[in-house]
């Protein structure tokens, strides 16, 4: 009969504590309504965002994420005359003064907004947990460093550089697409992500260093540390399932975040001009607004219901996964 060695029995009795808490959090959250109404919104603009994709941009070619009005017959309603007109059945969300369908293109632009709210999320979070739980368990220098390097990311004026740098690169960077195994990737959008993810961490990693700090003093963790265990070990079989359920809460309120700061930056004309986005949308209509409100009401919409959806999605995961909670 094989023994199981002290290690071996104190990880198997916490993956069967932790299937079990996200068993648990799975039965609250069903009971959220505004959090399950959330995950819908979220489903549907997934299930939007995958038929635009794999929508053909011509009848022999297809592409992940589409350049600027991709469709040959994008203007089709300015060659029958129908530019600038209200929503009707034919167009449900109106057309645009310049010709171009408002619904057509709210639904293009699903692909680029959960483009930014998944991308910015991983590069930021992925900043969030490295920088907090080195800061909230190493301690010492490695502390002080970090904070200090946190604390200037924290008083920058993020928009702001966000914007500068956007254009700086707009400026310096003529090519609007990278092709990656038949994939066109928006380069001046995914370096909006990238900019926006950089400015996005500061916060959060407090908020994870605060966790970290208040888990390593419990038990389980001075027995690991006992035991032999390797401070990268402790990290990664200890600490970071345990601040997890912290991190989807974070993750899905910084989606939320990135979809409204990138449709801020486009609106103010800083966002990418090879795609269409609901920011741009809403600038290229701006100044016509008085004539064709609808052009700027639905992306504006669109936005609105999107960010809502998230934070509606992450106030039921956190209440789920509070363990102060009972049912």
């Amino acid at each position: 009969m094989v023994r199981l060695s002290l290690r071996d029995r104190g990880n198997e009795a916490q993956e069967r504590r932790s299937a079990s808490q996200w068993a648990v959090a799975w039965r609250r959250f069903k009971k959220h309504k505004s959090g399950l109404f959330g995950l819908g919104m979220i489903v549907a603009l997934i299930i939007i965002a995958m038929i635009s994709i794999f929508a053909p941009t011509h009848p022999q070619q297809g592409a992940i994420l589409y350049p600027a009005r991709p469709n040959p017959d994008a203007f089709l309603p300015l060659y029958e005359g129908e530019a600038g007109q209200p929503p009707s059945w034919k167009h449900p969300f109106g057309t645009t003064i310049i010709g171009t369908d408002v619904f057509s293109e709210v639904v293009h632009g699903t692909v680029y907004t959960l483009y930014v709210a998944v991308g910015t999320t991983l590069i930021a979070m992925l900043i969030t947990v490295i920088v907090g739980i080195s800061s909230g368990y190493m301690g010492r220098i490695v502390d002080d460093v970090l904070m200090r390097i946190t604390e200037v990311f924290l008083v920058f004026p993020s928009l702001l550089l966000i914007l500068v740098f956007a254009r700086m690169y707009q400026l310096i960077n003529p090519e609007p697409f990278w092709n990656i195994l038949g994939i066109s990737i928006p380069v001046n959008l995914t370096m909006i992500v990238v900019i926006v993810a950089v400015f996005a961490w500061a916060g959060n990693a407090r908020v994870i260093r605060g966790e970290v700090m208040a888990l390593k003093e419990k038990e389980f963790i001075q027995a690991a540390k006992s035991l032999g265990a390797s401070s990268r070990w402790i990290m990664l079989r200890h600490i970071f399932p345990n601040i997890l359920p912290q991190v989807i809460v974070i993750a899905t309120l910084t989606m939320a975040s990135a979809v409204l700061i990138e449709a801020v930056v486009s609106f103010l004309g800083f966002g990418d001009p090879n795609t269409v986005t609901w920011g741009r949308m809403m600038e290229e209509s701006f100044q016509n607004m008085s004539t064709t409100w609808w052009a700027e009401v639905f992306p504006g919409l669109a936005v609105f219901f999107t960010v809502l959806a998230f934070n509606l999605m992450g106030d039921g995961i956190s209440d789920a996964l509070n363990p102060r909670l009972r049912e």
